[in-house]
């Protein structure tokens, strides 16, 4: 499909983009029944006559889900009522052996709320992206078609019926697949820092649905297309993929029409991430087509300030908070800040660590971005793990901040930390290092000054970079000298002559 901006990088309408996330709550058991929600097990070994509709078995609610919609609620800026009911959404599906799911209609758990998030297009700006509500439901099964594999029938999994949902509903707030992505960056960072989920996209833990549509200014009026809701993407990458193949195929098809697209009914597409399209699945329902009712089994929740005010006191700073400190406290630039804190509440306080220790943020910044970041994906592993511990690191940069150590030695030092382990003093002592007094310095500066007269005169007629020729002796004469420390004290004797 031809990309439709101009030269200017502008389409000629306007995307308008909504988001459906249902995060997967991390409880050990199912919404309404003990089943365990563990990821991975074989195919129908975790379900029982509750969470398969059997005749009499009645739901019991989960505690800990409504406390993890609660705290999900505080820091999405929520609402929360006093009191919250449940409801049955009916339709039929295979991978649905009630007939029902049940959800939350008009009275969710998490009403009107809003997340600020990083701008794309405007670095350390914010845009408020406002919420209609974030509410409880139960997950159905999985179906399991074999079309690529030649067969023409289908298996259905329900180990996951029952599974804890909280779905998080946008407004129509977003211009922009950009603007998308950045969306569920911040959500996801938020989820995963409160550990209410752990946002597993491969294992369906955290699943998006896009609802988008188009306003066009067509004889000075604005037309808007119909909603297009688009599931099966499986990462931010593909939503933002798909949001954009969606905005230009609407485009297409209201030229296609005649300008009367308008007219079409809602529908809902599917992504196919191979081809980069999306296609048609069906009409989307309306909220009346799935004939809610307030579930007979289940009563009413209450909900007291109390407990509302206990959640929000627990809850502790929050990513966007801790980004905003660490611009202020320590001086980060907003992108420095925003990549540490993207790592998660361990990256968040390693950082902390090693600069209190290093008593240089800006240096151990650029470190864990660099140096850090890098081993910890070429290992595959978190930084829990991660063998030079922040005391250690601090330490080292420590080192550095005090010119005992330049950075490629520095750099020597961390590698050896890494393979050996230890403490710095041990990594110096083992490769050799010792720190180089300032008689020894002014020693050996009064040499290279005497065996190259001609630096001497460059410097002495404008040119102090002249100096750098003689860091290289420097270090063949002694390698464990500051090439730092060196520049200095050649100017200055130079200066002094």
């Amino acid at each position: 499909m031809s990309d439709r901006r101009d030269a200017d990088g502008r389409y000629p309408f306007k995307t308008v983009i909504g988001l459906e996330v249902h995060a997967q709550l991390r409880t050990a058991s199912k919404l309404f029944c003990r089943c365990s929600t563990q990821f991975g097990s074989a195919p129908n070994t975790q379900v029982c006559p509750v969470c398969l509709g059997l005749p009499g078995a009645l739901p019991v609610m989960n505690e800990h889900a409504i406390e993890l919609a609660i705290t999900t609620g505080l820091a999405l800026n929520c609402d929360i009522p006093s009191v919250t009911k449940w409801d049955r959404k009916q339709y039929f599906y295979p991978d649905l052996p009630k007939g029902y799911q049940i959800s939350q209609f008009d009275m969710p758990i998490c009403a009107e709320g809003y997340l600020d998030i990083p701008d794309p297009a405007d670095e350390g700006e914010t845009r408020r992206i406002g919420l209609f509500r974030a509410h409880l439901e139960e997950d159905a099964g999985k179906s399991m078609h074999d079309e690529a594999a030649g067969r023409d029938h289908s298996r259905i999994d329900l180990n996951r019926c029952g599974t804890p949902l909280l779905e998080i509903v946008s407004k129509p707030e977003m211009f922009s697949a950009a603007e998308a992505r950045s969306y569920l960056t911040e959500l996801k960072l938020l989820l995963t820092h409160l550990g209410v989920s752990d946002c597993e996209m491969q294992e369906g833990s955290l699943r998006v649905d896009a609802n988008v549509n188009l306003h066009i200014e067509k004889d000075g009026k604005r037309i808007a297309t119909p909603i297009v809701e688009v599931k099966n993407m499986n990462s931010f990458r593909a939503v933002e993929r798909a949001i954009q193949y969606e905005a230009e195929r609407q485009y297409q098809e209201w030229e296609d029409t005649g300008n009367t697209i308008e007219t079409v009914s809602k529908r809902t597409f599917g992504w196919n991430d191979a081809t980069e399209e999306t296609f048609v699945q069906r009409e989307k329902e309306e909220s009346a087509d799935y004939r809610y009712f307030p579930d007979p089994d289940l009563v009413p929740v209450h909900l007291p300030k109390e407990r509302i005010e206990a959640a929000r006191e627990a809850m502790g700073e929050l990513p966007a908070a801790t980004r905003e400190r660490f611009q202020t406290q320590y001086e980060l630039k907003a992108y420095d800040a925003d990549v540490i804190v993207n790592q998660g509440p361990a990256m968040v306080t390693y950082f902390e660590t090693a600069a209190t220790a290093s008593k240089d943020p800006k240096r151990t910044s650029s470190w864990i971005q660099q140096d850090v970041m890098r081993t910890l994906k070429e290992r595959q592993e978190e930084i829990g793990a991660f063998p030079v511990s922040a005391e250690t690191l601090g330490q080292l940069l420590g080192e550095v901040r005090a010119g005992r150590l330049d950075n490629n030695r520095a750099r020597d030092v961390f590698q050896h930390l890494l393979t050996h382990g230890g403490s710095v003093e041990q990594a110096t002592a083992a490769l050799g290092i010792e720190a180089v007094d300032d008689s020894e310095l002014d020693a050996l500066c009064d040499e290279l000054l005497a065996e190259n007269p001609q630096v001497v005169q460059h410097v002495q007629g404008g040119k102090p970079q002249a100096v750098g020729a003689l860091i290289g002796k420097a270090k063949q004469k002694n390698p464990n000298i500051n090439p730092g420390q060196l520049r200095e004290t050649l100017l200055a004797k130079i200066a002094a002559m």
